[in-house]
């Protein structure tokens, strides 16, 4: 559109300046061609816009927002028409307390009050995009930084709104999942009613206050220390086990020796313990019993 201008400036001002200053008389036609020829330049290129991959144009003409959208590629236009390209990839926002890490400078993670009265650091990412459809209706609704206007403020007022109903350390532990499903589904409803889909919700981390985090560090300690001591007794109890059985084996085992043997018997065994000990190489001794017992006599051999 500006060269447009240009051009029809440049021939309706060549012939007063051709009659100011003769001595640009040779150069009339001249200006006239290049005129035209900007005329002719500028149409051609405000009639026609690119749009990239992963975008769109929204028009917008004297203040008015077209509902036709332009997709990714050439598109002809009223070059009379401004376009306000939306970009309808996956985005991401990051709030961290990380500096430079976030989308913000400095610390940007989410101070919330639980529950229980504590303040708890909430590090997260979002994952978001436009609907396509529905860029017109942002345009004219909320303008191209929907991030700063709708997608900051409404997710740290859902995530605060959410948290005071979870003590601190239920949001950091046993409730972590429950209340980033919650929350998802709450800034999810919002953002679907302003033309944008939430895809995923990451909460990155949460920090605990000093206090609380030595306290779970001392149950943890104190957990830890109970289990190693119900591993102990266990093996107590089993060595014990073990030794009654042990105790229990030998006392029958006594018990059979006591009640099923015979003098016979026992009378046999020691025959055969002498006989073994009468052929043993080093046996020297004279063994000479006495009443019933038979003498043996052991030599040498």
């Amino acid at each position: 559109m500006f060269l447009i201008v240009i051009g029809l400036l440049l021939i309706i001002l060549s012939k007063p300046l051709v009659k100011e200053f003769y001595k640009l008389q040779p150069y009339k036609s001249i200006f006239t061609v290049v005129g035209i020829a900007l005329i002719v330049f500028g149409f051609a290129t405000s009639t026609v816009k690119q749009i990239g991959a992963g975008e769109l144009g929204v028009q917008t003409l004297f203040g008015k927002v077209e509902d036709k959208v332009l997709v990714s590629g050439l598109n002809f236009i009223n070059p009379l028409v401004e376009v306000k390209i939306f970009d309808i990839k996956t985005l991401n926002y990051t709030m961290s307390s990380v500096h430079d890490e976030g989308d913000q400078a400095g610390d940007d993670a989410i101070r919330v009050l639980t529950a229980d009265g504590l303040e708890v650091i909430i590090d997260l990412t979002i994952l978001y995009k436009v609907i396509p459809s529905e860029a017109p209706k942002i345009l004219s609704e909320i303008g191209v930084d929907y991030k700063s206007v709708v997608v900051r403020p409404i997710t740290r007022t859902k995530i605060r709104d959410n948290a005071v109903y979870y003590d601190a350390v239920a949001l950091y532990s046993s409730k972590r999942d429950e209340f980033q499903s919650k929350i998802f589904a709450s800034i999810e409803k919002d953002f679907k009613k302003r033309g944008i889909i939430l895809e995923q919700l990451l909460i990155r981390n949460i920090t605990l206050p000093t206090s609380v985090k030595a306290s779970i560090e001392s149950k943890i300690n104190a957990e830890q220390d109970a289990q190693k001591m119900q591993f102990v007794l266990q093996k107590e109890k089993q060595e014990a086990e073990r030794k009654r059985v042990e105790a229990q084996g030998i006392a029958d085992y006594q018990k059979i020796l006591s009640t099923g043997l015979s003098d016979k018997q026992l009378q046999y065994e020691m025959i055969k313990a002498n006989k073994e000990i009468a052929t043993s190489p080093n046996a020297k001794v004279i063994i000479m019993g006495g009443g019933k017992s038979v003498p043996i006599i052991l030599n040498d051999k």
